[in-house]
């Protein structure tokens, strides 16, 4: 009877191991595996465990990625790619270009362009009359900035001896990264007298954006690398550069002991005005409109601000990052100009 019973208890054992085996296979295979490009400054967000999670658990996909650079991944092999994940609206019209009408695009988040730079650059530019400080949120006039650029003015005569060379903001390859090509519309507005650059102001505008950018030599494909360059380098080699608002806060999110020994001297400076970069999702199939469904999770959308420092549809107010230097709301705004201009600024920085 002991015997009948212990074999009894062997079989059930393996009856529901079986049973716990197959499920799980089951849900494996029931997993949709969607892969494509992504920009650098978001590999964060989409390694997220808690977004991976939400994704997996209540959407059945699993997210696979390259990265790339914006413009790059409009003109690169889409073949086996359910989706493209660039960081501005103007990829998006250079995708149309190239390829058509996509199945399905949102825009999924957004961040504005920022400078990044040290305590003693940003000393220096406020006794120059260009920064403005509203509580801990730093503010600098770009028309300032861009008339010491313009005039090769040297660090020397900013009072900094100890750095070589003139004023300048380093940023991406304006052809090839988006925080670059942001940067260049936003520099080509207030070259434009503050207003969006348009088809008939562009041969005056143009000259001086390509000498500017010209003077700026080795430029990073990546928004992520040029960032991680500027904190690795120090403020010798990168006074100044142009990046993501989001970067600092995922930043300070991810690594809280690294930030705490630096946060008095790394200074994130907007523009006065500054330029929205509107992360949009490109569905090249049915697989790939599932990816923009999981990415509106609700869930989603407050990891993506709180964790990674995208501002959503119903998150993004500076204090809820917990970070006294991130903006409560971004006021001061420049509008990117229309496709057809932003193509003659793609073609005369090439």
């Amino acid at each position: 009877m002991r015997k009948k019973a212990v074999g009894l208890i062997l079989l059930l054992a393996v009856i529901i191991f079986v049973g716990i085996a197959y499920t799980m296979k089951k849900e494996e295979k029931s997993q949709i595996k969607v892969s494509g490009y992504v920009g650098g400054e978001k590999i964060g967000f989409l390694e997220d465990e808690e977004v991976l999670s939400v994704l997996r658990e209540d959407y059945g996909l699993s997210v696979d990625y390259a990265k790339a650079g914006s413009l790059d991944m409009m003109t690169a092999d889409l073949e086996g790619k359910n989706y493209l994940f660039p960081s501005s609206s103007i990829a998006l019209e250079y995708y149309k270009e190239l390829h058509g009408q996509p199945l399905q695009s949102e825009i999924m988040m957004n961040t504005p362009i920022v400078l990044y730079s040290r305590k003693m650059v940003v000393d220096a530019l406020d006794a120059q009359g260009l920064i403005t400080i509203e509580g801990n949120v730093c503010y600098i006039d770009m028309r300032g900035l861009l008339k010491l650029i313009q005039e090769n003015t040297s660090w020397a005569d900013v009072g900094l001896s100890q750095l070589y060379g003139t004023v300048s903001v380093y940023t991406t390859d304006p052809c090839r990264s988006n925080s670059g090509n942001m940067f260049a519309a936003l520099l080509a507005n207030v070259l434009n007298d503050g207003e969006t650059l348009t088809a008939e102001d562009t041969e005056e505008i143009l000259p001086q954006l390509q000498e500017i950018f010209g003077k700026l030599g080795y430029m990073e494909d990546s928004s992520a690398d040029l960032f991680n360059q500027f904190l690795k380098m120090g403020v010798g080699a990168m006074p100044m550069v142009a990046g993501y608002e989001s970067q600092l806060i995922e930043y300070a999110a991810e690594n809280p002991d690294e930030y705490e020994k630096i946060k008095e001297d790394l200074v994130m400076l907007y523009p006065i005005p500054t330029i929205w970069s509107s992360h949009v999702l490109i569905a090249l199939d049915e697989n790939g409109q599932k990816m923009i469904t999981g990415l509106m999770d609700e869930e989603i959308q407050k990891l993506a601000w709180k964790r990674h420092g995208f501002r959503t549809e119903t998150n993004g107010i500076g204090k809820d990052v917990g970070l006294s230097c991130v903006a409560d709301s971004i006021t001061q705004v420049t509008q990117v100009p229309e496709y057809k201009v932003m193509r003659e600024i793609f073609e005369v920085l090439e």
